[in-house]
């Protein structure tokens, strides 16, 4: 059986959105492949153990540099794991720069190297700059390139050079997760008493800025009281977010929630607001666990992103000019006014995830992408 070594940032328990694609592909790789995976730990406690039958190697972080983390654990271990395990093939998680410095200078000509590209780096422009040459080096070592969106192959300055390498593997979301429960369906029923008359708008995700959520809140102050706004999610933004939103009591937020609470407000809830502003929001899995819910969205246009891909103007949803507030407003207002639309919308949204975005469609996709190298 050949080997497979999975270079993520960080591995679950750890909740983000690569974290999640780098557990679904070691998922989907499962009985195919010997596996392994290496991380930074995010808690420097951790240490190596065992998720879902493969061995998940954590090492320690010294410092943070743009965000980044950086571990001489993890250089060694990766040249130990060179020796023991010799892995024939390296899927590598980018962004990840400071360590892909060590990935171009000891994998082996023979391993293959599958480039997993979640994102260019884009609010740091100082490291992008300096490490520019080496993202070309990367790529062009790559022998295969995964984007999760067309959007992002075409528009990517480092991903549009290199198209005959890509491949496109949309991201997934776990439809078992979203099954609804007797206790979500009892709290959603909840929620909309609550909210009786009302449109019940939602939004899921960090708050932080690329996310969009000062440009949601001014929109929100648009509207009048006939609607809700539940925001889902934590971050850094959430104490300016609160004090931007004082004078709007129809904007609440819900801060973390179990996965009962957040099916109940999916089943809840009439129109879904995804507000990403940037390409940093390369796909949206939020975005595509709402449309599972037969939400519509409501989304900005993001050159290059995946979230015009994920979701379809005019077929699951609007789309408005980037950080048109009022565009925004009135995009949740249409769908607010028209029922049949919204419903068709919500119809649409859920056939197009059932179609593209779910587990049995990444699997089969990866799995081929491994059988053709």
């Amino acid at each position: 059986m050949k080997r497979v070594l999975h270079i993520s940032k960080y591995y679950f328990p750890f909740i983000g959105g690569v974290e999640q694609v780098a557990k679904d592909a070691v998922r989907a790789l499962q009985g195919k492949f010997e596996q392994k995976v290496l991380c930074f730990a995010h808690d420097n406690n951790e240490h190596e153990n065992i998720v879902d039958d493969v061995e998940v190697i954590r090492c320690k972080c010294q410092c943070k540099i743009f965000s980044q983390s950086i571990s001489f654990e993890m250089a060694s271990k990766f040249k130990d794991l060179l020796v023991s395990f010799k892995p024939d093939y390296i899927i590598f998680h980018y962004p990840n720069p400071f360590f892909a410095r060590f990935l171009l200078r000891y994998i082996p000509k023979e391993t293959k190297l599958i480039i997993y590209w979640h994102l260019d780096i884009i609010r740091q422009k100082i490291l992008g700059r300096i490490f520019h040459s080496q993202n070309i080096a990367l790529l062009k070592r790559a022998d295969k390139i995964i984007a999760t969106s067309p959007n992002y192959v075409e528009y990517s300055k480092y991903l549009s050079q290199y198209k005959s390498k890509c491949v496109v593997i949309p991201n997934c979301i776990d439809e078992k997760r979203l099954a609804a429960t007797p206790k979500a369906q009892e709290l959603a029923d909840k929620i909309r008493k609550e909210n009786a008359g009302k449109t019940i708008c939602l939004s899921v995700g960090r708050l932080v800025p690329y996310k969009g959520y000062n440009n949601l809140i001014k929109s929100a102050q648009k509207l009048d009281d006939h609607y809700t706004f539940y925001i889902v999610g934590d971050g850094e933004q959430k104490k300016s977010l609160i004090r931007q939103s004082k004078n709007c009591p129809s904007i609440k937020f819900l801060g973390k929630l179990t996965d009962d609470e957040l099916k109940a407000y999916y089943i809840a809830a009439d129109i879904f607001c995804f507000s990403s502003i940037t390409k940093n929001e390369a796909f949206g899995i939020a975005l595509a666990e709402a449309m599972y819910c037969g939400l519509p969205a409501v989304t900005y246009t993001i050159l290059g992103s995946g979230v015009n891909f994920v979701s379809i103007n005019g077929e699951t949803g609007l789309e408005v000019p980037n950080k048109n507030v009022t565009a925004y407003a009135n995009a949740i207002k249409e769908l607010a006014e028209n029922e049949q639309e919204r419903k068709a919308f919500g119809n649409n949204a859920h056939t197009r995830v059932v179609e593209n975005f779910l587990f049995g469609q990444f699997k089969e996709s990866l799995t081929r992408v491994m059988a053709e190298q």
